[in-house]
């Protein structure tokens, strides 16, 4: 999964002839992936975990329920505050949930994937999900394709040194600085995915509109009601601030590392089989059991790309096997600590910004 912070919605659509949330049969594979797939798929790893995903699911609502019971028991204080941290982490938990669903990590059906992801998206984060998983589609079909990619379209920021060149004014200002300013923007985040949503409604077929839009109208209109019941407008207003920039702070620290500083192809070169595409362009997130709770299975980046409908439990036992493998045909497996990987993508946004600074 890539992360476009502060992206515009695009109309564009997936291919028609594969859908990205599925991993390619091994006639379309190509030689270097086929053999991969077939020991994933020999050992199990492709079947889905539904009682797991119950059981998360059911936790995680159980939790969110129980923050809003806590932000109205406690309410008309500025202790209240404290309830925004905890909030923006399951938050960012349920978004993790919609991500799957798109992904048909959670049901082969494609309207229970499609309720589920309504609801962890529309309803509890003011998150469209059609607008999601479009770009989201469309990014793992190319990630990091300079033509492709909806995640790399140069915008606030710029990830590749040819859209760099000739920006000026407060563009060419963000370019120069967008190492340093990656994260605050991250702050931003959560308000600017209710913004995308909202602007994406005039791309969606009408039945689409009325079910998305509403369920987007909604979420806001319980948002604001859970905040000025419990407290005052002015106390309201800065929950919702600090809550909606932890949040997006949150996914920017889960997606950030993801592909940022990995290679970049631009249709001009070598064309690559499915393994090579999705490999050399993602990195994975070495860490304990609370790093993929934290980053939500993302931190498997390599296995998630290449296996899009693998549920999330199996991508550390699926880690194995495409190291091997990798290793085996000679592609090299990009794989390093947390703190190292935020500094390789800041490196890399630095790099990107260099000639505008020395101009």
């Amino acid at each position: 999964m890539a992360y476009s912070t502060l992206a515009e919605p695009s109309s564009a659509h997936a291919p028609a002839d594969r859908s990205p949330d599925r991993a390619p049969t091994d006639e379309a594979s190509g030689s270097e992936f086929a053999p991969l797939l077939r020991t994933v798929r020999g050992q199990g790893l492709l079947e889905r975990r539904i009682g797991w995903y119950v059981r998360g699911i059911t936790v995680n609502a159980l939790i969110l329920a129980a923050l809003v019971a806590a932000v109205l028991a406690v309410g008309d204080t500025w202790w209240t505050l404290l309830l925004a941290v905890p909030l923006a982490v399951f938050f960012a938990r349920t978004a993790f949930i919609g991500h799957d669903a798109g992904h048909s990590q959670i049901s082969g059906s494609r309207t229970t994937a499609r309720v589920i992801g309504l609801v962890h998206g529309n309803l509890l984060l003011g998150m469209s999900a059609a607008w999601w998983n479009d770009k989201h589609n469309r990014h793992h079909a190319n990630p990091n394709h300079l033509e492709k990619d909806p995640d790399v379209k140069p915008d606030v920021l710029v990830f590749a040194r040819d859209h760099a060149e000739g920006r000026a004014g407060v563009k060419g200002w963000l370019t120069r600085n967008q190492a340093w300013l990656f994260f605050p923007l991250c702050l931003l985040e959560g308000l600017n995915l209710k913004v995308s949503g909202f602007r994406d409604l005039r791309r969606q077929a009408p039945r689409e509109r009325l079910v998305e839009g509403t369920l987007l109208v909604t979420h806001l209109a319980a948002y604001a009601t859970l905040l000025l019941t419990a407290m005052s407008p002015g106390k309201a207003i800065a929950f919702a601030l600090l809550h909606q920039a932890l949040f997006g702070l949150h996914l920017g620290m889960a997606f950030a590392p993801n592909h940022k500083g990995m290679e970049m192809p631009d249709g001009t070169g070598e064309r690559w089989g499915h393994l090579r595409r999705q490999v050399l362009t993602s990195r994975n997130i070495r860490g304990s059991a609370l790093t993929d709770w934290f980053l939500g299975g993302l931190n498997y980046q390599i296995e998630h790309h290449l296996f899009p409908s693998m549920p999330r439990p199996h991508l550390r036992l699926a880690q194995p096997m495409v190291r091997d493998h990798c290793r085996t045909v000679g592609i090299p497996y990009t794989e390093t600590g947390v703190i190292d990987s935020y500094r390789q993508a800041l490196r890399h946004l630095r790099e990107v910004g260099e000639p505008l600074r020395v101009e």
